[in-house]
């Protein structure tokens, strides 16, 4: 294994906790980049389209998320298997993996842009989006869902790259990516006049260009992880380690989709200009939830990688330096974009009535997202550790079933948006707590039977 590129961070060696910030940084800036695709459409759109536009972007919200959770479901078991092989210094099964996560992108994209499209009228129709919004809302997720193979592509190649340590690239990629989007946004919708058609052409286009620069990144790499289209096939047993893993995320980002698919309709009730500024603060929110998010993957990756190094007491480190910093990160993100709310929704749209429903939304989130930055780094280090199905059982009664049940029998006792809201802050609270006990079960059941082996074999210790 080549681990002295001068890209990748070795995980089991050295101070934690300056890796932990030199690689969540790079991933920060990586998922607020992607995630500035769609506030470009939204702030283009914003400022020099109809209002209609802007909700019609933003009653998609929900629909798009769950199309493509699946497959960042697998791409969260790729990351765990790559790091956990690099730990355990097994070249062989890293090409494996990233032979096979290369050929499940690529095929199953193009089933899902497939499946996407034809669901897309049916399903916003379902989730009672205004009939004025409808037509354009069908366009931008006939675009959006048309070049989905892209996304996939990025996200599993990406995932590959930050299992090696790897995560400046994948954000210079995300950089070259975001300014063509915005430069074509300008384009499509001053010049060509396409509002929502424009946008979504812009963010695919800038999705295109992502893909092919991982996917030059792979093919070039003079390690495991070079990738040969010759080989890209499905090895089978690596691919069902990758779904055993990857799976359970999957579903539980898929329910996660439904739950908040729920909330959307609700939101939708109140008309467009509820819409409008819920998609506006959502953007903002997932600002904060991508800031937070980069030590979901942080605590993946080096708890995987110690993990199969068989570097246990670093593992507890991992898990404690990541839980301090997503807190910070999601205190000082979260009550700082809060206390600058009112400026920074009048970028995405000037309409005082849009900024009230949003900082409806701010105010309740945004001073509560440390809480979901905690319940990621958790269920992080569990699937890091090899467990998925179990924080995904506890995130789907949690947080999915109870937003549901939230939206059916609590808000209907006060429909107001911020009765709405509040299912958040509980459901994170309430994940966080159940698979911290499993967290603490699953660590104690590893160091007792490391500390078993040690003195019946007498030659296993457990690495500091």
């Amino acid at each position: 294994m080549n681990r002295g590129s001068k890209y990748n961070i070795d995980m089991v060696h050295g101070p934690l906790l300056r890796k932990i910030i030199l690689f969540a940084m790079p991933l920060i800036l990586t998922n607020v980049m992607q995630l500035m695709f769609h506030a470009a459409d939204l702030i283009v759109l914003g400022q020099f389209a109809d209002p209609k536009a802007m909700a019609a972007v933003g009653a998609t919200n929900g629909l798009t998320t769950f199309v493509l959770n699946l497959f960042f479901g697998l791409s969260t078991g790729v990351n765990v298997l790559v790091a956990q092989y690099i730990g355990a210094r097994d070249p062989r099964n890293v090409a494996r993996t990233v032979h096979t996560s290369m050929a499940v992108a690529f095929y199953g994209g193009a089933v899902m842009a497939v499946i996407g499209v034809l669901i897309s009228r049916p399903m916003l129709k379902l989730m009672a989006t205004p009939p004025e919004v409808l037509d354009k809302a069908c366009i931008y997720m006939w675009i959006y869902c048309a070049a989905m193979p892209c996304v996939i592509v990025y996200n599993f190649g990406g995932s590959i790259l930050r299992a090696l340590g790897d995560t400046r690239r994948p954000l210079i990629f995300m950089l070259i990516a975001g300014l063509v989007n915005v430069l074509l946004n300008l384009f499509f919708v001053l010049v060509c006049h396409w509002d929502v058609a424009g946008v979504a052409a812009a963010t695919k286009i800038s999705n295109l260009v992502s893909a092919l620069l991982i996917l030059r990144t792979l093919t070039h790499a003079r390690d495991a992880s070079r990738l040969f289209w010759s080989r890209m096939k499905f090895h089978w047993q690596t691919f069902k380690d990758l779904v055993r893993i990857g799976l359970p995320a999957g579903i539980q980002g898929c329910c996660f989709s439904i739950s908040n698919i729920t909330i959307q309709s609700s939101v939708n009730s109140f008309g467009p200009m509820a819409i409008a500024g819920n998609t506006s603060s959502q953007s903002l929110e997932g600002i904060v939830n991508t800031c937070c998010g980069a030590f979901y993957t942080t605590s993946i990756s080096f708890v995987g990688q110690n993990y199969g190094a068989k570097k246990y007491r670093r593992i507890v480190k991992c898990i404690i330096y990541s839980t301090i910093c997503v807190m910070a990160c999601g205190a000082v993100f979260g009550w700082g974009f809060y206390g600058f709310g009112r400026s920074l929704l009048h970028i995405y749209n000037p309409n005082p009535e849009v900024i009230r429903w949003g900082m409806i939304r701010l105010k309740i989130l945004l001073m509560t997202y440390f809480l979901a930055g905690l319940m990621d780094v958790v269920t992080g280090a569990l699937r890091g550790l090899g467990h998925s199905l179990k924080p995904t059982l506890v995130t789907l009664t949690g947080a999915c079933f109870f937003r549901i049940f939230w939206v059916v029998w609590v808000f209907p006792l006060d429909r107001t948006m911020s009765n709405l809201m509040y299912t958040y802050p509980v459901s994170w609270t309430l994940v966080t707590l159940a698979n911290g006990l499993l967290l603490y079960w699953v660590l104690r059941k590893l160091f007792r039977n490391a500390a078993g082996n040690s003195h019946h074999l007498g030659t296993i210790r457990i690495h500091g």
